[in-house]
């Protein structure tokens, strides 16, 4: 950590040349002592990425950023405030704190908090921080948490966890006991230390696997932000119940969609042609694989197993996208292009044999306009092309 960079001829640059060209600037050197040229734009650079995603951090004076790389993995100010909701009590630890973000929203929610990070410099950085933030109540730990945890005789509230996608070669992984630390063979030892762990993980590990890799699990939440999954959180309760709850939530700018359901429950769907109106679930839907619950629950019609489309002849309100179907046509690309004169349509694939850069290029058809086209399977194994409007 370069204290340089905290001094108001430094910080008057950043500021300054927030929104300039890099590259640019890059060449013309830097003109304080003692800090480089590059610090200055890793600072503005990480700055500029924390705009939207850490704007309490990115609205505070003097602020000192680490690399890139901190920032990009760490979760943003709307997620972290969704997960510190879902822990209480007097204290949590946080085993993989990186810049700090989630235990900043824990030590809203729980009396005291501690924050390990095995890097020495990001760990100096997070404290500093928390000082600028009037943050009294998180206690920085410059050590592996795990080692930090065999060492101590407390006993936590919650354990949090967000282990690292990519192991020692640097490649990314997919299943829970590949990551670092290695949680699944951890667990029986954390399980010593707490009642309650959360665990974040990314998107793009499986659930059912992940589920089978860790004992106890007793919620899944599924967190996506204007319908992008981001983050996997699984809750291990030593008290777990026989059935796992299963959250969804897609936060939007003026309201949350939200969906539970069990992971056990068993769901008879009914299924239909395309009626009035299509339904799209929200991307923590999907990722959750709802798919017979969602149509239950709104008792909507399903247009074939594997589609993943619903529908209904009454508007309803739904937790994902809704569409006037205005006319359902079979493929055929000479009759697209008569059907939409301003030559541009959103296109969805769903359960169809062709990609959308496929059929754009059959078509001609460019990205964008007021048209809504699904090309997806019906009930019947028929492939069609909704032609609709969104409501």
């Amino acid at each position: 950590m370069n204290f340089n960079i905290l001094l108001e001829e430094s910080q008057q640059f950043i500021k300054i040349h927030l929104y300039d060209d890099l590259t640019k600037l890059i060449l013309k050197g830097s003109p304080i002592s003692g800090v480089s040229i590059q610090e200055l734009a890793n600072q503005i650079v990480v700055k500029n990425k924390s705009v939207k995603k850490l704007p309490t951090w990115f609205s505070k004076e003097k602020i000192y950023y680490p690399e890139k790389i901190s920032i990009e993995q760490t979760s943003s100010e709307i997620t972290a405030n969704y997960k510190s909701k879902l822990v209480s009590g007097k204290k949590l630890i946080d085993l993989t704190g990186g810049f700090g973000v989630d235990s900043f929203y824990f030590s809203k929610q729980v009396s005291e908090v501690i924050h390990c990070e095995i890097d020495n410099d990001l760990s100096t950085i997070v404290a500093y921080n928390y000082q600028q933030l009037n943050v009294k109540n998180i206690t920085t730990i410059s050590n592996d948490g795990i080692e930090y945890l065999q060492k101590t005789t407390d006993f936590f509230d919650w354990i949090y966890i967000d282990p690292s996608r990519r192991n020692d070669h640097k490649e990314k992984v997919f299943l829970l006991k590949d990551c670092l630390p290695d949680v699944p063979k951890q667990l029986d030892f954390l399980l010593t230390k707490t009642n309650q762990i959360l665990i974040k993980v990314s998107p793009i590990l499986d659930i059912t696997s992940t589920i089978k890799e860790l004992k106890f699990v007793s919620e899944i939440h599924i967190v996506a932000v204007q319908n992008e999954v981001k983050e996997l959180l699984f809750l291990v309760n030593k008290n777990v119940a026989k059935e796992i709850k299963i959250i969804t939530i897609n936060i939007l700018s003026d309201k949350n969609q939200q969906f539970e359901f069990y992971s056990n429950s068993k769901i008879t769907v009914n299924y239909e042609m395309p009626l009035s109106y299509l339904y799209e679930p929200n991307a923590a839907i999907l990722k959750s694989g709802a798919f017979h619950q969602i149509a239950a629950e709104f008792n909507l019609f399903k247009l074939h197993k594997h589609s993943h489309l619903y529908t209904s002849n009454s508007l309803i309100d739904f937790p994902g996208r809704r569409f006037k179907i205005e006319q359902v046509l079979k493929y055929d690309k000479k009759l697209l292009k008569k059907m939409i004169p301003e030559k541009k349509a959103n296109i969805t694939i769903r359960n169809f044999p062709k990609t959308v850069a496929q059929i754009r290029k059959e078509t001609s058809l460019k990205d964008g306009g007021k048209s809504y086209l699904f090309f997806t399977t019906d009930m019947k194994n028929n492939h069609i092309c909704l032609l609709t409007k969104k409501c």
